[in-house]
């Protein structure tokens, strides 16, 4: 993929929340148990990890993702997801501006360079980011789904999930609007839909149009 995805995602991302009101703020996101608040506030938070990640890495260096681990991560969600609506937007566009800002830092010889998250490298970061952005978009539960991830976006995430599909299943995915998917051996199990609605219902999200055939139970999300 390219920074102009991730740019592209921030855009949408930044107008989508424009304006939020206190009622809309405390409303329920797509995920259980978290309000938009939390899912705003864990973006701006997965912001500011991913602006010192590539910091870092610029410096070659290595640093933990979120200081205290996914423990301290969730406390900082919790603490913060009940900020006045105003605060939460502001706070979100001051982190995606800063880790739009640190990307564009990025030369074409450092996407090698390791960073902590996943023991990867940039290259794998700059993905890691596209897809909390994309995802998190549909699940404020406001105006955007996935019926708006595109294409390049869908085949990314199906593969970046493989390892989703349980042992002794081979899933076979197939879009009314794409190529055939298809991962795993074993018992074959044939899903049908629009490629958006197959790609979030392999990354445990509600499809807006309808997913056919048996569908396997999932492992957990990488």
């Amino acid at each position: 993929m390219a920074l102009i995805d991730v740019k592209t995602a921030a855009a949408r991302l930044t107008t989508l929340v424009d304006g939020l009101d206190e009622s809309t703020a405390r409303g329920d996101s797509v995920l259980p148990g978290w309000s938009r608040g939390h899912v705003i506030t864990h973006i701006a938070n997965f912001s500011r990890a991913f602006t010192r990640q590539v910091e870092y890495a610029l410096r070659d260096e290595l640093v933990e993702v979120y200081d205290g681990g996914r423990p301290a991560r969730d406390a900082a969600i919790e603490a913060g997801a009940g900020r006045p609506a105003a605060v939460l937007v502001e706070d979100l566009n001051e982190a995606v501006t800063g880790l739009l800002a640190a990307w564009d830092r990025v030369g074409p010889e450092d996407w090698s360079r390791p960073i902590s998250h996943r023991n990867s490298t940039l290259a794998h970061g700059i993905d890691a980011t596209w897809r909390e952005l994309e995802i998190h978009i549909s699940d404020l539960g406001l105006t955007a789904t996935p019926d708006e991830w595109p294409p390049a976006f869908c085949a990314h995430l199906l593969d970046f999930l493989r390892p989703r599909t349980p042992a002794g299943v081979h899933l076979v995915l197939q879009p009314s609007d794409g190529p055939v998917w298809e991962n795993g051996s074993g018992q074959e199990h044939v899903l049908t839909g629009t490629l958006t609605a197959l790609t979030a219902w392999y990354a445990g999200r509600p499809a807006t149009t309808a997913v056919e055939g048996p569908a396997p139970e999932l492992l957990p999300y990488p």
